[in-house]
C-alpha cells in the first residue's frame, strides 16, 4: 500500500514538473504578443497622442496583464520619480522584470536595445525604431511558435514517462 502511494506520489510529481515546463512554453509567444501589442500602443500615443514617455507607460501598465504591466509601471515610476535618463530607467526596469517572465535573453538584447533609442529622436525617428524592434519581436515569436509546437507536447510526455522510469528503477 506505501509503494503504491508513493508511486503515485512520484508520477503526480514528476508530471506536473513537466506540465510547469511546457507551460513556461506556451508562455513565451504569449508575452511576446503581449509585448507587441504594448509597443505598437506606445507607438499610438507617441506618434497620435503626442502623450509623454511616462504617461504613455503607465497608461500600457494598467492596460497590461503581469509581468509586462509591472515592468511599464517600474519604467513610468523611475522616469517621474529619480532622476535618470530614460536609457537607464528602462534597462533597469527591464532587469527587474525579466526574471518574471517566459523571454529570453534575444528578446531581452532587442528590449535592450529599444531603449537605448527611447526618447532620444523625433516622433518619426521614434516610429522606425518601434517598426524595426516589432519585426525583430515577431521574428522571435515566430521561434517562439515554432519551438512551442516542436517540444510542448514532448515535455509533457517526458514528466510523466520520467516519473514510471524512477518507479520502475526503484521497484
Amino acid at each position: 500500500m506505501i509503494k503504491l502511494l508513493g508511486a503515485i506520489i512520484i508520477i503526480v510529481a514528476t508530471t506536473w514538473t513537466g506540465f510547469e515546463a511546457a507551460k513556461h512554453l506556451s508562455e513565451r509567444p504569449r508575452q511576446l504578443r503581449l509585448l507587441r501589442s504594448a509597443l505598437q500602443s506606445l507607438e499610438a500615443e507617441i506618434m497620435y497622442g503626442h502623450t509623454p514617455l511616462h504617461e504613455a507607460s503607465r497608461r500600457l501598465a494598467e492596460q497590461l496583464t503581469n509581468p509586462l504591466a509591472t515592468f511599464f509601471d517600474s519604467f513610468a515610476k523611475k522616469l517621474t520619480d529619480t532622476e535618470t535618463t530614460v536609457k537607464e530607467a528602462w534597462e533597469t526596469s527591464l532587469k527587474e522584470v525579466w526574471k518574471a517572465t517566459a523571454l529570453k535573453q534575444g528578446e531581452f538584447e532587442i528590449m535592450k536595445q529599444f531603449g537605448e533609442t527611447l526618447g532620444r529622436h523625433d516622433r518619426f525617428s521614434q516610429q522606425k525604431h518601434i517598426m524595426l524592434t516589432l519585426s525583430h519581436l515577431e521574428r522571435e515569436e515566430a521561434d517562439a511558435i515554432d519551438r512551442q509546437s516542436k517540444y510542448e507536447k514532448m515535455v509533457k510526455s517526458l514528466g510523466f514517462l520520467s516519473g514510471l522510469l524512477l518507479i520502475i528503477l526503484l521497484f
